[in-house]
């Protein structure tokens, strides 16, 4: 199949990032194998969204040093970058909120070399309007067509996928609108229950062929809570996470017994909403 009739992807993942690890990389590399071995899509780049310190979790740290680790963790990768919209907004912005600002941003983007209407003719041109609206018609469907607009995809692991059956986590019309409107790219593990998680959700199941499962065949076990838990053992963390990230958190001391504890007895800001939105 040509480029031209393959569906474009952007891959984007929301999370902590709290480190970013080596294998948020690799999630990437992963979908991108998978995605444009179908033969059906293209993908095109990768985004990784930070989110806001206002999310509130246990032990999340600045917002503003897990974007620059971000950076220097994708500072050589040709295709993956760093958006900070995200990590930017003063209250925490629901996934579904993210998909659609970058999709938007997508159709923005192509829309911002298109002319809708032509250019008045000069004073003194003998020619009607009418009959100038007809050539630029005429012309407009000799043009080639705009290219399609790239499909955002939302890029997780299995946990994400599983969390959807946490209680008041999720709103059910907002999981809905992600498998629906957008789609998954889920990497999971030989074993793993996801195809199991998707049979038994209704809203999963509904839109299955919009859930790509990608199995990882190299298990690779590196999570960002296990290399905070080192580093505050004294551990080294060297070949868990990119070079420049490791010497980042040296530098600037990110990662202790101290940090751990930020916004403990706090509640996650999903369950807040939730609890609001009930009592309003």
């Amino acid at each position: 199949m040509e480029n031209s009739e393959k569906t474009e992807v952007v891959l984007l993942a929301c999370g902590s990032f709290n480190p970013i690890t080596n294998m948020h990389l690799r999630l990437f590399e992963l979908a991108k194998d998978y995605m444009n071995e179908t033969g059906k899509y293209r993908v095109i780049k990768g985004i990784i969204s930070p989110v806001g310190d206002a999310y509130k979790k246990k032990g999340l740290i600045s917002a503003h040093h897990r974007v620059i680790m971000a950076e220097l963790a994708t500072k050589n990768s040709e295709w993956v970058e760093v958006d900070t919209w995200e990590s930017l907004q003063k209250e925490w912005v629901e996934t579904a909120k993210v998909l659609r600002h970058h999709q938007e941003k997508l159709e923005a983007g192509s829309c911002d070399h298109q002319q809708d209407s032509p250019m008045p003719g000069k004073p003194g041109q003998k020619r009607k309007w009418v009959e100038q609206r007809q050539d630029f018609s005429q012309k407009k469907l000799l043009e080639p067509k705009p290219k399609d607009v790239p499909k955002v995809k939302l890029l997780c692991g299995a946990d994400l996928l599983e969390s959807f059956a946490v209680p008041n986590l999720w709103k059910s019309e907002d999981i809905t609108q992600i498998v629906e409107d957008y789609g998954l790219i889920c990497i999971t593990r030989a074993g793993n229950d996801a195809q199991k998680f998707i049979y038994e959700s209704d809203a999963l199941w509904k839109h299955r062929n919009n859930i790509h499962l990608v199995n990882e065949w190299i298990t690779n076990d590196i999570s960002s809570t296990k290399i905070r838990r080192a580093l505050r053992r004294g551990q080294s963390i060297r070949y868990l996470v990119p070079d420049l990230v490791q010497e980042y958190i040296e530098k600037h001391d990110l990662y202790s017994c101290e940090s751990e504890e930020k916004n403990v007895g706090v509640i996650l800001a999903p369950l807040q909403r939730q609890v609001a939105d009930a009592n309003s």
